[in-house]
């Protein structure tokens, strides 16, 4: 196997050139480097991760801690954050949080033992001021979906109370007034704040809100069936169901058609996200755009700014869109 002295003979320079090379330092001569990386494919040289590593002091690697693995959306943001930084020939170590405070806790510190130079994070559970502190005296975090006062430079989120809001206007747009609606759990920003988003655009409507058109879920697709059947026990008619996610939408749209319901026409509903699956169910899915991908994608990029010199524009706040599909129509009396 080559070394870098021999690197450095072949190409005619000293050690200290070969090792700006590879470190990605941009001070370097433009044909010093173009004799250097000629001289490693000539002795097909592969440079020593763990000896970069302990040079430079950093790991190339970075770690991600997301809620959950079992659904399109952490997927998307998976893929988002991993296919960036792979293009910056940097990797990613990926662990889960569970939106559980302790777990959480724990995927952080496995992150930072496995020597990650930053973490992107999509956490719920953990405090502001443990996230402020974390950022400040141990490592980079950047923070997906997710808004603190203190790091506003560091999160990349969606404006959920918005979506929410567009999700609702939109069935009201359409004749409704009765509409109930599945949120995710409460203990959750984004759900909190979809729901705000949901009972604003009924306030601006002249409608009241109903809490007991309200089910609160865990956005899980079981959620949705277990939801619509609750509302309907209440005897408090609706026409139109929001949800707040898509996979319980999924689940409220199975339960319908088990029920003998023929969408829209006896019920509209509205999901959020528009995950990969939603223009798949039957009838397509009207939803809210989340783009999770982007969001992750921009996630990627501040961290690569901030730590590794590159000079990406980071789009900080991301707006919803709706989506109009075949499972909403106009109100029929």
């Amino acid at each position: 196997m080559a070394t870098i002295y021999q690197v450095a003979e072949r190409a005619g320079v000293s050690l200290s050139t070969v090792s700006r090379v590879l470190n990605g330092k941009t001070t370097v001569n433009a044909t010093l480097k173009a004799k250097v990386e000629k001289a490693m494919v000539e002795l097909n040289y592969r440079p020593n991760s763990v000896a970069r590593s302990l040079a430079t002091s950093r790991s190339d690697s970075v770690g991600i801690l997301v809620s959950e693995l079992n659904t399109p959306f952490f997927g998307d943001l998976m893929q988002g954050v991993e296919s960036t930084l792979r293009a910056a020939d940097k990797h990613v170590i990926i662990t889960v949080g569970h939106n559980n405070l302790t777990t959480e806790q724990d995927a952080v510190e496995f992150l930072i033992s496995r020597n990650c130079d930053a973490l992107i994070m999509h956490a719920e559970a953990m405090k502001d001021e443990d996230l402020i502190a974390l950022n400040e005296k141990r490592l980079p975090i950047s923070l997906v979906n997710r808004q603190v006062k203190g790091l506003e430079n560091n999160c990349i989120a969606l404006d959920n109370e918005k979506g929410g809001y567009l999700a609702t206007t939109h069935l009201l747009e359409l004749g409704h007034r009765d509409i109930a609606y599945i949120s995710g759990p409460m203990k959750i920003r984004d759900a909190c704040q979809r729901l705000k988003g949901h009972k604003r655009a009924l306030e601006e409507a002249g409608v009241a809100y109903n809490p007991f058109l309200t089910f609160e879920g865990h956005y899980e697709e079981e959620d949705g069936k277990t939801g619509l059947l609750e509302l309907m026990s209440r005897d408090t008619p609706f026409s139109a169901l929001v949800c707040a996610n898509d996979w319980m939408a999924s689940g409220a749209m199975s339960c319908a058609r088990d029920l003998g319901m023929d969408l829209p026409h006896d019920l509209s509903i509205v999901g959020f996200d528009d995950v990969v699956f939603a223009h798949h169910v039957y009838p397509r899915l009207t939803t809210v755009s989340n783009p999770i991908a982007d969001m992750a994608k921009m996630s990627a990029q501040y961290i690569l700014n901030t730590l590794y010199g590159h000079t990406h524009n980071v789009q900080r706040l991301f707006e919803p869109t709706l989506v109009v599909r075949e499972s909403t129509m106009a109100y029929e009396s």
